[in-house]
C-alpha cells in the first residue's frame, strides 16, 4: 500500500509563488511515476504535470508550461511542484498521484492523496 500526504497550499496573489510537497510513504518510491493533478469548483480533475521513475522525463499541461515544475527528491520520498506566476485559474485542489509505471501518464493512477487546496487572488 502506499500513502501520498500534500502540503504547502495556500493563498497567494496573482502573480506569486508556491511550492507543493507530496511526501510518499510505503512502497519503494522509485516504483512509480507521480503527477499533480488539480480540481477547481465545478470542474472535473485535470493533469497538470508528471515525472518519471528517473526523474529524467517530465510532462505538463499546456496551461501551466514554463510556469510549473514538477521536481522529486528520492532521499526524501518527496515529490514537488514549484508554482509560479500563478493566475486566478490556477485555483483548485491539487492531488499528488502514484503510477506504477516507467512514464507518467495523463490517467490510470493507482494511489492518490488528499489534496490541499491553492487559491489565488486577483
Amino acid at each position: 500500500q502506499v500513502r501520498l500526504v500534500e502540503s504547502g497550499g495556500g493563498l497567494v496573489q496573482a502573480g506569486g509563488s508556491l511550492r507543493l510537497s507530496c511526501a510518499v510513504f510505503g512502497r519503494t518510491f522509485s516504483s512509480y511515476s507521480m503527477g499533480w493533478f488539480r480540481q477547481a469548483p465545478g470542474k472535473e480533475r485535470e493533469f497538470v504535470a508528471g515525472v518519471s521513475r528517473t526523474g529524467g522525463t517530465t510532462t505538463y499541461a499546456d496551461s501551466v508550461k514554463g510556469r510549473f515544475t514538477i521536481s522529486r527528491e528520492y532521499a526524501k520520498n518527496t515529490v514537488y511542484l514549484q508554482m509560479n506566476s500563478l493566475k486566478p485559474e490556477d485555483t483548485a485542489v491539487y492531488y499528488c498521484a502514484a503510477v506504477s509505471q516507467v512514464l507518467p501518464t495523463t490517467q490510470g493512477y493507482d494511489y492518490w492523496g488528499q489534496g490541499t487546496q491553492v487559491t489565488v487572488s486577483s
